[in-house]
């Protein structure tokens, strides 16, 4: 559709700090100090294009208000509120895999004290050894546990990603969806699907792998790393996007620049105090046995350092030129970002790249980091009185002929054979822990 030759199109001379999106219709005259009106004789647009050209004119007439400030005529678009479902069919995943890890682990076939034998084949393991309500670890681990010899030595790196859709039990996995709810849903409404399901994806790889570096015995499951890794998103997300929120605010703002000052500041700390205190209370649970904090704190910086890569907004002030309706001419001299945030995004591109290879490559040399830190331990169970965090020694006695390894628990009589590939002592010790944990 043309556009009508009566119509004229000027741009005033703005400051270079300026962003400037001005239409003039013809008579119509035109000044730094009188907000310019759309021609009525415009090219209609599309829906999309209405609402672009409402926001506009919305921002040239509250713009018109401060012009003596020295801002430009537009400073800001609202951002794109996205409608969430990557989250909640993360949550579908993760309840449909428990409900098959149920179906294929048939309690009452392999037990005679199942918990809720009315539920048939997806009743549950007694208490002592599942509390959680649920399956048994030999389940988990057929289907795709975290187990650190099966990934070193079976080269099976898929545990490390399978992992994080599996949970050890009804409470397990209503805590973990719960939070997921809570914490998602809001970052992929702001933020969309692509960038909140790479960051969630990416978060609990990091967790698996710092879980698989220091804990190698025994299995692991959980959406705990990612989890954690959204928490971490967020405090990056308000760290990088710290003066954009700011000057959002005190665009629309009456009061004295001072008394803003201290509002947003105060304001901003409050919500950054809150997170830090959400965090570090989930942290220290877990300090309790049994719990994993090591894919807690792997998640927690892998997602601290994603958020700066995927989370990161562009600077107030900028307008995209592809979003400006027909009709319309923007100048603008500031860039989509600000230095801070370039430097922020580079620093942590290079160091989750540089962590994710030396981890990787730790891992399938076999490298137990707990051997090269006498205290890192204490990072995922501090001992007290109440508890301890050593776990019970497992006996077995062993058979080997040729290159096999009969391996018989003593404490539940379940045995198993194993191909010998050079283990060393403490591997068939993991072995036999593992073989007593069934």
């Amino acid at each position: 559709m043309g556009m009508d030759s009566r119509i004229e199109i000027k741009v005033t001379n703005p400051k270079k700090v300026d962003n400037v999106v001005h239409p003039v219709g013809q008579g119509h005259a035109t000044s730094a100090s009188s907000p310019p009106q759309p021609s009525a004789s415009s090219p209609p647009t599309d829906g999309r294009g209405r609402q672009q050209q409402q926001a506009l004119e919305e921002g040239l007439r509250h713009s018109h208000g401060r012009g003596r400030q020295g801002r430009g005529l537009i400073d800001y678009m609202p951002f794109k509120n996205w409608v969430p479902w990557l989250i909640p069919g993360f949550v579908i995943a993760n309840v449909v895999v428990f409900l098959i890890s149920m179906f294929i682990n048939n309690c009452p076939k392999n037990s005679s004290s199942c918990v809720g034998r009315f539920l048939g084949r997806f009743s549950f393991q007694p208490m002592k050894e599942n509390p959680l309500l649920g399956p048994s670890a030999d389940t988990l681990e057929k289907m795709g546990a975290l187990d650190v010899i099966k990934v070193v030595h079976k080269h099976q790196a898929w545990r490390l990603i399978s992992c994080i859709w599996l949970h050890a039990g009804v409470f397990h996995i209503l805590a973990n969806m719960l939070s997921l709810l809570f914490i998602g849903i809001r970052l992929e409404q702001e933020f969309g699907f692509v960038r909140i399901g790479l960051l969630y994806l990416f978060a609990g790889f990091g967790g698996s792998l710092m879980s698989a570096l220091f804990i190698q015995a025994g299995i692991s499951v959980g959406a705990s790393g990612a989890l954690f890794g959204l928490l971490g998103s967020m405090l990056s997300e308000l760290i990088t996007n710290w003066t954009i929120y700011a000057n959002k605010a005190q665009s629309g703002t009456s009061l004295s620049k001072l008394s803003y000052t201290f509002g947003f500041v105060f304001l901003q700390l409050a919500a950054l105090l809150t997170l830090i205190f959400i965090v570090v209370i989930n942290l220290a649970v877990g300090l309790l046995p049994h719990v994993d904090n090591f894919a807690h704190i792997g998640g927690f910086i892998s997602g601290f350092l994603l958020g700066f890569v995927f989370l990161i907004r562009p600077q107030f002030g900028y307008v995209s030129k592809k979003h400006i309706p027909t009709g319309y001419i923007v100048t603008s001299n500031k860039p989509k970002h600000k230095p801070y945030q370039y430097i922020l995004w580079l620093v942590s591109m290079i160091l989750l790249v540089l962590g994710f290879t030396f981890g990787l490559i730790l891992l399938f040399r076999g490298v137990n980091l707990n051997d090269q830190c006498s205290w890192c331990h204490y990072m995922s169970c501090v001992p007290t009185k109440l508890w301890s965090c050593k776990s019970q020694q497992a006996y077995c006695e062993s058979i080997e002929y040729q290159n096999q390894l009969n391996l018989t628990c003593i404490s539940n009589g379940k045995s198993s054979i194993y191909n010998l590939s050079g283990e060393s002592t403490s591997q068939v010790q993991q072995l036999c822990t593992k073989l007593c944990s069934r």
